[in-house]
């Protein structure tokens, strides 16, 4: 890695002095590049196995930064040297969370939401964890979903030996379910591993699965795997009120991440999606 290491801080003019591994990581190998002045965070990845993975995440920083929202990481840059994929990004130190940071980030997350655009979707795919992410542009948010979400991961599921049945039923149940509103750019991915606290208590956002999506898969998210106090939403509704009954709703949305997580974890997962299938049949 030492080679690499140099060759980034040659052609980014920094003056690097040591790498440490950090921890997390599970897709990318991810250092901190401490030199003189300044420090910096190296992701690092197989070019051949995740082309486009880089691209996407620098362009789905960006976005999120462009929202003026949470704190996001400044995209230094991003490219090929040899067989690795890098994406050199600034370094946010970590602080502690105020009693005011929930309020915080839930206005934050308001503000990320109502940032929009005429159709669901994106002008280019990106990945959720190392899956490929579709995001072709549609008008209707149960289509854009449906296409764009659910199929493309139980094509994969099938592929990996599970396989579900009345399909076409469960899609045209859930899109009875789903209520029409504008697109709103989302996180993607927002589990707990996904925020951080900078030293100046700001809420930070990191390894974004951005698009113009329902907000509630936000929500879904964020509700799945715990982490998120129960005052974030009920501040997120008092500043950002969602459609009436949202919470019955958040199964739905999170089938979409219980099946990314069946295709790359395994079994574990069968049961929750073919309880969440079962509930709309």
């Amino acid at each position: 890695m030492n080679a690499l290491f140099n060759a980034i801080a040659a052609k980014y003019n920094l003056k690097r002095t040591t790498a440490k591994r950090l921890t997390g990581g599970d897709i990318n190998d991810v250092f901190l590049l401490t030199g003189t002045a300044e420090q910096y965070v190296v992701k690092v990845n197989s070019a051949t196995k995740f082309p486009r993975m880089f691209p996407a995440e620098s362009q789905g920083l960006e976005l999120l930064s462009q929202t003026n929202s949470f704190k996001i990481p400044k995209v230094i840059g991003h490219g090929t040297i040899g067989e690795k994929s890098y994406l050199l990004l600034e370094y946010i130190p970590e602080g502690n969370p105020t009693a005011r940071f929930w309020e915080s980030f839930a206005s934050h997350l308001a503000q990320l939401h109502h940032t929009t655009q005429d159709q669901f979707g994106l002008n280019h795919d990106n990945y959720i964890g190392s899956l490929p992410q579709q995001n072709a542009r549609h008008d209707s948010v149960s289509e854009f979903y449906i296409t764009q979400r659910m199929e493309p991961q139980f094509r994969l599921a099938s592929d990996n030996g599970f396989h579900f049945k009345k399909l076409d039923l469960f899609f045209k149940h859930i899109s009875d379910e789903i209520p029409e509103e504008s697109p709103a750019l989302i996180h993607g991915d927002l589990w707990a591993g996904n925020y951080m606290v900078s030293k100046a208590t700001d809420p930070v956002l990191i390894d974004p699965a951005v698009a113009f999506a329902p907000r509630e898969m936000d929500m879904g998210m964020m509700q799945l795997f715990g982490g998120f106090p129960q005052e974030v939403f009920e501040i997120y509704d008092s500043v950002f009120p969602l459609t009436p009954n949202w919470k019955q709703r958040m199964d739905i949305w999170q089938l979409y991440y219980l099946l990314v997580h069946l295709n790359l974890f395994g079994s574990g997962y069968l049961r929750q999606v073919k309880a969440v299938i079962s509930k709309y049949l």
